[in-house]
């Protein structure tokens, strides 16, 4: 039987760095993936394809750039999917690529095939080669998949979850999306984009709840702007599929009305990816939605056996699952580098237009009863905003603390708020002042002038000029 220091079971975000890291230290790994192409879900069917889908539609549709210029590029709407799903094979395929090479790089052991454990030491792996092989240290880091309630006629057709939705037959003429979270937000708006009418259904009256409210309700105001439906407080209570696929799907609400569209798309929730696991002949335990119980190490309740990643819950970002496979690397071997997942990091949401935050928000300021003053920024106001169309109604809002002005909270919804989070982070981190920022040099023009712009609307609150939602 071979034998190894540390076996990891997932070759995705978390598994891929945990098992390059151990053999960086000189530990002898192996790597066990099932599915045909590497890099698990954050590769092959969330997070990198439909980020690269909302930059084809935005590009098909030409959002961003319409009455901008003199002479507009006429998109039409008529584009195949097979032109709409161009782009995303392009970039699953070279990342999943470089996965595979960066594995086999760094001189671990591939096994293709399906794990299973045997007991706590040993797993089998079933492929073309059955075998059993052994592992002193395991990782489990096998993600997640859509969760499929028994009452919805799942087809990949015509009524789809998020996986089978990425390899679509035809446009749909219409959509409706179960599940106002980040995935059905996502989706609905890259196909709101691309001209579909869109009915989002949502089962309370909010949202994307965990952002700051303000902005939760601005990405309404832009979703609706999009022919974007959302019918709040109802869910779908019954579901008709004509043989005929000329005829509508009659989905019928608890709220009494019938949605007739063209496709569906269940959006709400995913559960770990365990099932031929067997964790349980390992001793391993688990908790809801087939998710892996571990402690702050990313540690089981068996000692030699960690989990990270998705597999685990919340928070399932790519960017802290890559370091939580790490942080379990270093308590497994004593690396003595990175050993906690730092409490601060950013949220991204790749809807149209893009929300992302980090810090606190309004609610938790409340909660927390801090006194607090806010202030905000409008990219039609920054130069760099007139550029690109005046017409975007991005802002930032920023949030600190009324007695230090020590910075709490970045909020951004517009154009690549994703990427312009990055300087909130390092100061909300930082613990930086609003004079601090004031105090630093940016390139002219660019959008981070909305930092300091927020930051000099927040003094003026302060000041008392047009106190807004001060906590005083």
């Amino acid at each position: 039987m071979k034998k190894f220091d540390l076996i990891v079971i997932g070759s995705g975000p978390a598994g891929e760095k945990a098992a390059v890291k151990a053999a960086y230290f000189g530990h002898k790994v192996a790597l066990i993936e099932k599915e045909a192409k590497f890099g698990g879900a954050g590769v092959q069917t969330g997070t990198l394809p439909s980020k690269t889908l909302k930059e084809t539609a935005l590009y098909f549709s030409g959002l961003y750039s319409k009455g901008v210029y003199s002479i507009d590029h006429q998109f039409s709407r008529q584009t195949g999917v097979t032109d709409f799903l161009y782009r995303k094979d392009v970039v699953t395929d070279v990342v999943g690529t470089e996965v595979k090479e960066n594995i086999l790089n760094h001189m671990i052991t591939l096994f293709k095939g399906e794990a299973q454990f045997m007991d706590d030491h040993v797993v089998k792996v079933s492929g073309h080669l059955e075998e059993n092989i052994y592992g002193e240290k395991f990782l489990i880091a096998t993600g997640s998949y859509p969760f499929r309630p028994e009452n919805i006629p799942f087809d990949g057709k015509r009524v789809h979850d998020s996986d089978t939705i990425l390899n679509l037959e035809k446009f749909p003429k219409s959509l409706c999306v179960l599940g106002a979270g980040v995935i059905g937000c996502e989706y609905s708006t890259i196909y709101g984009a691309m001209g579909v009418k869109v009915f989002l259904v949502n089962n309370s009256n909010k949202i994307l709840p965990f952002l700051d409210h303000e902005l939760s309700e601005a990405l309404v105001e832009q979703m609706s702007k999009q022919n974007i439906e959302i019918l709040f407080d109802t869910s779908v209570e019954k579901f008709t599929v004509p043989k005929d696929e000329s005829e509508p799907l009659k989905i019928k609400l608890k709220s009494g009305e019938t949605l007739n569209v063209d496709m569906f798309l269940f959006a709400a929730g995913r559960s770990g990816n365990i099932k031929n696991l067997k964790p349980e002949n390992a001793g391993v335990k688990t908790g809801k939605r087939e998710t892996i119980l571990v402690n702050e190490k990313y540690q089981t309740n068996i000692p030699h056996i960690f989990a990270v990643g998705d597999v685990i819950g919340f928070p399932a970002l790519a960017s802290t699952s890559m370091d939580q496979g790490r942080i379990a690397v270093a308590h497994m071997f004593k690396t003595g580098d990175l050993e906690e997942l730092t409490t601060v990091f950013p949220y991204g949401i790749y809807t149209v237009p893009e929300v992302s935050m980090v810090g606190k928000s309004e609610q938790e300021c409340e909660k927390e009863e801090i006194e607090y003053v806010v202030g905000y920024s409008y990219y039609r106001d920054t130069a760099r905003g007139k550029i690109a169309g005046s017409g975007d109604d991005g802002f930032m809002k920023i949030l600190f603390e009324k007695n230090t002005k020590v910075i709490l909270g970045v909020h951004i919804i517009g154009r690549i708020a994703t990427e312009i989070i990055h300087y909130g982070l390092s100061i909300v981190k930082d613990q930086k002042t609003v004079d601090q920022v004031i105090s630093t040099v940016f390139n002219y023009p660019t959008l981070h002038d909305l930092y300091k712009y927020a930051c000099y609307d927040g003094l003026s609150n302060l000041a008392g000029k047009k106190l807004k939602k001060s906590s005083n």
